[in-house]
């Protein structure tokens, strides 16, 4: 769907180090100075689903197709950004470009890694981070007030409510409060949307830490939390540093290395699981002997508009979905046992998909 997770965060607070995680990669550098990654970098990483292993044996499936999410490692991040210092109109501009922001956020001391402000203060980096995305904000909404303001010195009635609804949200702006927050009807979510504002993009915060901390917590990890939690927003700590060991394992040393740290799963699972649902996102299923694989559609995307994502042709010539719940084919075993419990269901273009679908189309060409 070419929707895109950004990787946000100051200098050496473990971005680069993360998205090589993700990635299983070392596409970008990760070093201890500030701008190492100067052009972003993207991954494309497959969503962890342990349905389709289940899939797999029930179907003896010739082959197995994840769902897949993009993150994008953006360089840091520096005070004075949104007037170009450390090159940050150009890191903005990337920012603008994707979906939702994983603000990650150093939560560790370590002597050896140097900190832009020389000292390890999560509230503080948060701040300067936001700030420099509010400023970006307001100099976009003025510039769109310059723009309307000529319009409604006429009489049009749309570039006056237009222009009052810019200066309410400006002066909101400006008292420190993020764009996802500003109250708007129905009628004005298009103009929001059409201003691509940094601070309207939902937003995850990645708290790196270290190995010790990850077990038992810290108190930078509880700041942010309760800062996430004021925001609306989650928190998911990790240690950057073993999730990058761990993605470099093979499938035995990795569940032996999760064992011996007492995780039943990389902390990099719940990192793109919450990103994906962060970004609004839903998984329906098709499965059969020569392929079983994951799809990904916007949470309350119909029948047809799930039929498209696998080819337009599907969306155009729709006539109707044959429908049955994961949940029921885990546990009767197969399709037969699902149908004899009329529980596979024949739906129609008002069909809202869920997630865990299991979803056969019939369609003309």
């Amino acid at each position: 769907m070419g929707i895109a997770c950004g990787i946000v965060g100051l200098p050496n607070v473990g971005k680069s180090t993360l998205f090589n995680a993700l990635t299983s990669s070392v596409q970008a550098e990760a070093a201890n100075y500030p701008f190492c990654t100067i052009d972003p970098n993207v991954g494309i990483v497959n969503v962890p689903d342990e349905r389709l292993a289940v899939l797999d044996a029930l179907y003896s499936t010739e082959r197995t197709v994840p769902t897949t999410i993009e993150f994008v490692d953006i360089a840091g991040l520096v005070k004075g950004a949104a007037s170009g210092e450390g090159l940050g109109n150009q890191f903005l501009s990337h920012i603008r470009e994707v979906d939702a922001i994983a603000h990650v956020v150093r939560c560790f001391e370590d002597e050896n890694v140097v900190h832009v402000s020389n000292q390890v203060n999560p509230l503080s980096d948060i701040e300067t981070i936001n700030t420099e995305l509010l400023l970006k904000d307001v100099e976009s909404v003025e510039k769109r007030i310059e723009t309307v303001t000529k319009k409604a010195r006429g009489q049009d009635k749309e570039a006056k409510d237009e222009l009052e609804i810019l200066i309410e949200l400006r002066d909101f702006l400006n008292t420190g409060k993020t764009a996802h927050l500003f109250p708007v009807n129905d009628t004005y979510k298009p103009l929001m949307k059409s201003l691509f504002l940094l601070t309207d993009k939902p937003v995850m915060f990645i708290a790196n830490t270290d190995e010790q901390s990850l077990k038992t917590g810290n108190a930078y990890i509880d700041q942010v939390k309760a800062y996430a939690e004021a925001q609306g927003s989650i928190v998911v700590p990790i240690c950057a540093k073993i999730e990058a060991e761990i993605a470099q394992l093979d499938n035995e040393d990795r569940d032996l290395f999760l064992q011996d740290m007492g995780m039943e799963e990389p902390g990099l699972y719940r990192v793109i699981k919450e990103a994906y649902s962060l970004l609004g996102l839903i998984t329906y299923l098709t499965a059969g002997k020569k392929e079983v694989r994951a799809w990904t559609v916007k949470k309350d995307s119909t029948a047809p508009q799930a039929a498209g994502v696998i080819h337009t042709d599907f969306e155009k010539g729709f006539i109707r979905a044959e429908v049955m719940k994961y949940a029921d084919l885990q546990r009767l075993g197969n399709e037969a046992a699902v149908k004899e419990a009329g529980l596979y269901k024949v739906e129609g273009k008002e069909y809202i998909v869920h997630d865990g679908d299991i979803m056969y189309f019939r369609f003309n060409v």
